[in-house]
């Protein structure tokens, strides 16, 4: 099968692997329809993690069931689904308390002994094999696949959402708290920080800033009715604090990641945690989902080369703020989104910008890795 092979920093290719078939009983076998390019894909594509040479990417996953495992129950042959990137067991402490990003069965523990959690096709969270190919193994089919309604293939751009920076996003504002008929602020306007944006709204917050300097990203932001402010045209803290009467917002969500940078290009790994921390209220509440790691093999801030930064946290101690952190648990909000898109609620796919075969991946990388103007989102459609 064809599959997205890495080759080094910067050097994906589409590649024939052998390929993926049922190795347990409780495995599902998909035919991979639509798979995205996450942000997240980009710290690998860049050198910046461990991923290894010749890994397959991909954990943003929709598809059609082709065949299943004896031991497989509920899922069927024909079954459209979305797979969530987080591969959970269903049955450990974890997963039974709803913490799937952090299962014990499927965690790889060579590397880190005391790992939880595993994904498709993801620096240091185990073997698996990414999607952004032909086929995907899915282990524990029947926990894993969320089966999808009637209009999936036709609404495939929506619902392939379902498997990573929708609940993403709506996960950020669940760490941060937001409530109805609060503000809340989001760090970043890539494909998650939108994604907060679009779920900030449907929870009925009244007023929605998002920070970023591309104005195609902005635009979108504005097309669901946030507030953009633009970093590159002064401070975003005071353009928030003007906006909240000086007060600051009730909720902020960083959507961005150890890779902020300043409008100059400079990375500053705490940029944008510090920023929040100024943005946000007394008592406010923090949602961080943007990527952070251990180590980082190739850092611009030094301290950061052992995943460490410099945060004001006498500040933060001193506002009584509270920050909730962490990899999104799929499988806690799939199904309820889900319904949301199925009802005309929601409507993730306004981020989309280029819909590409398989085999274009390589220069859809380099456009998005690029944040070339309008390259949004990437959805690589393996069956064209």
């Amino acid at each position: 099968m064809r599959a997205v092979v890495y080759n080094g920093p910067r050097d994906v290719a589409v590649q024939d692997v052998p390929d993926a078939k049922i190795e347990k009983p409780t495995d599902v076998l998909v035919r991979i329809t639509s798979t995205n390019i996450c942000g997240s894909d980009l710290h690998m594509y860049e050198g910046r993690t461990d991923f290894p040479s010749g890994g397959v990417f991909g954990h943003e996953n929709l598809g059609q069931v082709v065949e299943v495992g004896a031991a497989v129950d509920r899922v069927k042959v024909g079954n459209w689904v979305a797979i969530p990137f987080n591969i959970g067991c269903g049955f450990c402490k974890n997963c039974e308390r709803g913490l799937s990003a952090f299962c014990l069965t499927t965690a790889d523990r060579s590397v880190v002994p005391n790992m939880a959690g595993a994904a498709y096709g993801f620096a240091d969270m185990g073997p698996y094999r990414g999607g952004q190919a032909d086929l995907l193994r899915v282990p524990y089919g029947d926990y894993n696949c969320l089966k999808l309604p009637p209009d999936a293939e036709e609404r495939q751009n929506d619902y392939v959402m379902l498997a990573d920076i929708f609940p993403t996003g709506w996960h950020a504002t669940e760490l941060a708290g937001v409530c109805p008929g609060e503000s809340v602020v989001i760090y970043g306007a890539g494909p998650v920080g939108l994604m907060a944006a679009h779920s900030a709204m449907i929870k009925g917050a009244c007023l929605v800033m998002v920070v970023d300097r591309h104005p195609d990203r902005l635009k979108l932001a504005a097309s669901i009715g946030a507030v953009p402010i633009d970093d590159s045209k002064g401070s975003p803290v005071d353009q928030v604090l003007a906006m909240t009467n000086g007060i600051g917002a009730d909720r902020g969500c960083e959507c961005v990641g150890y890779q902020a940078h300043d409008p100059d290009g400079y990375e500053h790994p705490n940029m944008t945690m510090n920023n929040l921390v100024r943005s946000v209220k007394f008592t406010g509440g923090i949602g961080v989902v943007g990527v952070y790691v251990p180590q980082d093999p190739a850092p611009q801030d030094e301290l950061y080369k052992q995943g460490e930064i410099v945060f004001d946290y006498g500040l933060f101690w001193f506002k009584g703020q509270s920050m909730g952190t962490g990899q999104c648990n799929v499988k806690a909000y799939n199904r309820q989104l889900r319904d949301l898109i199925s009802v005309g609620r929601a409507k993730p796919s306004f981020i989309v910008s280029h819909e590409l075969p398989l085999g274009e991946a390589p220069k859809a990388y380099k456009h998005f890795d690029a944040r070339d103007d309008g390259w949004t989102k990437v959805i690589l459609k393996p069956a064209s």
